[in-house]
């Protein structure tokens, strides 16, 4: 991966940690126990530090960074969908920043809370605990119910095992002039969109 040492500071990985190849890593970044960083991910400590504690994914083409002196911080299992751009802020626990969504210096998004794809949290907004945010500047909508915790866990953890199978399987490699005649499917996960858990419930 693109690891860069910043006046003395190295980014920390742990092993049992997955960073794509084309993620960057600068400086006084910490990458914590199974978590998840996709390609083209940027985490840049240069002025804070940047954390992502265990169990915690930040996905394609994320952005992390904050102003000196200022941490940016996803907490245990927080899920940071594709797009976002955190700067100097703070993910809760199980928190879910949705995809495209931008969360500002100060912002707290409490444990278990989700913010709404492409939302805008303002610098120093805090999100209570189990709740919605979402628009543009993003608003409380309401509390999350049970099954919306549940369905978010279970994404939470299909990127903590694809942490763990990325280690195992993922490499650099040429790709075929055709598709073999008995080519199998990408392994499947049983994973139920939102959309249908509220059906059914």
């Amino acid at each position: 991966m693109p690891c860069y040492t910043f006046e003395g500071l190295i980014p920390v990985v742990d092993p049992t940690a997955f960073v794509h190849p084309t993620a960057v890593l600068i400086g006084d970044v910490h990458v914590g126990a199974g978590c998840y960083v996709g390609p083209g991910a940027s985490l840049r400590g240069d002025f804070g530090r940047i954390i992502l504690k265990a169990g915690s994914n930040v996905q394609d083409n994320c952005v992390m960074h904050s102003f000196p002196g200022q941490d940016a911080v996803v907490e245990e299992n927080g899920h940071v969908g594709h797009g976002a751009i955190l700067h100097g802020c703070i993910v809760g626990r199980d928190a879910l920043i949705g995809m495209n969504a931008v969360i500002m210096d100060g912002a707290v998004i409490g444990e278990a809370s989700f913010v709404g794809a492409m939302s805008f949290v303002r610098a120093g907004f805090e999100v209570p605990p189990r709740t919605l945010v979402a628009g543009v500047p993003a608003k409380i909508v309401r509390e999350l119910q049970d099954r919306e915790m549940q369905w978010k866990a279970n994404g939470t953890v299909q990127y903590q095992e694809l942490a763990a199978r990325s280690l195992a399987t993922m490499a650099e490699c040429r790709p075929l002039p055709a598709v073999e005649a008995d080519r199998p499917q990408a392994k499947a996960i049983v994973a139920i969109p939102l959309h249908k858990i509220k059906e059914a419930g």
